[in-house]
């Protein structure tokens, strides 16, 4: 089955099929879906270099990670961002490049990519709180997408986030209804600006129940298991140490229980537990029951979408800046309970 024979199959024109394929937009939405059916019945599949030859377009996306001794962008998160994310590519036609790049380098990176021709468009990970690349990337006029967002920049762009402030203060006031006042935050890099929101919700939530946050139960740093345990092992060791822990992520959450087990306490009865679970395809927080109270969106949904989005850009570059405000879920597992009486 080749472009000829699809359109022939169809009664449409060639040019009619191909621009349906491609998301142009003067394709009306009913011949588009009806030119996408008939291709996936018929197996059509087109050639991508014949593809980039008709379009003018290298038919690839481009995704430039930074590399930093803060901030390690290889990390399960980005892994299944980058799996929801080649879906959608694969059923475009599309191939997917990666660059890893040292800070310094990473101007340099977008503009040989730009020159060369190598890709048609980039999703930005990582977004700082003041991120130079989106105005960077905005001045190159290169078509692309920020997973996440930059609070401290008012330029328009297209981003898809989850909303991590609300998503916190939800788990926050959570807590604080089953009676807890101890409340620690097991956070990331906040310098980032998902853990700059999730730092603001859970300070909002307490601030809505007259409580100020308390500098000894709140740690930011690298999401890693062991940074979870010793962070919990610290703040368990207090005086008056947390009676629950709110953490950024589902990997320092399993640092945080190993302490918990550690100190002689249970999880869920001594020490409740909510962290934020990224729904990893490899990764799961429990089968039937979850084993953590979570807030949980999926990363590789965001993945799918933010290539949507991106395509639609590629396909149409002078259409204003998309966003998209992904809600998380509140799920109850089994790592929380009433806060312990006193003796």
């Amino acid at each position: 089955m080749n472009l000829k024979m699809l359109a022939a199959h169809l009664g449409l024109s060639q040019t009619t099929v191909s621009r349906a394929l491609n998301g142009y937009p003067e394709v009306s939405e009913g011949t588009r879906r009806r030119v996408i059916e008939a291709a996936q019945l018929l197996n059509y599949s087109p050639n991508a270099r014949a593809k980039g030859l008709a379009t003018g377009r290298a038919m690839a996306i481009g995704h430039v990670i930074p590399i930093s001794t803060q901030h390690e962008m290889m990390n399960p998160v980005f892994g299944d961002f980058i799996a929801g994310a080649s879906e959608t590519y694969l059923k475009a036609g599309y191939d997917m490049t990666l660059t890893v790049t040292g800070d310094e380098d990473e101007a340099q990176n977008y503009r040989r990519l730009q020159s060369k021709g190598n890709v048609d468009g980039i999703i930005v990970h990582g977004p700082k709180m003041a991120d130079g690349r989106i105005a960077f990337l905005n001045g190159l006029r290169m078509p692309f997408v920020v997973h996440g967002r930059a609070s401290r920049l008012d330029a328009p762009y297209s981003w898809i986030d989850m909303n991590n402030t609300d998503a916190f203060r939800r788990a926050t006031s959570f807590l604080l209804d089953l009676g807890h006042r101890r409340i620690a935050l097991v956070n990331g890099l906040e310098f980032m600006d998902f853990a700059f929101r999730r730092r603001h919700g859970y300070e909002l939530a307490l601030a809505e129940r007259g409580l100020a946050p308390e500098p000894e139960l709140m740690q930011s740093e690298e999401m890693t298991e062991p940074y979870g345990y010793r962070a919990a092992g610290r703040m368990l060791a207090l005086a008056e140490p947390p009676t629950a822990f709110l953490c950024s992520s589902l990997i320092s959450a399993i640092g945080v229980r190993r302490a918990i087990h550690e100190a002689g306490l249970a999880m869920g009865r001594d020490v409740s537990v909510i962290t934020h679970d990224d729904d990893f395809s490899y990764l799961s927080n429990g089968r039937d029951l979850p084993i953590f109270t979570a807030t949980r969106s999926s990363v590789r949904e965001a993945g799918r979408l933010a290539a949507e989005m991106l395509l639609r850009r590629i396909a149409d570059p002078d259409q204003p800046p998309e966003s998209r405000l992904l809600e998380a879920q509140l799920i109850i597992g089994g790592s929380t309970g009433p806060a312990p009486r006193k003796p």
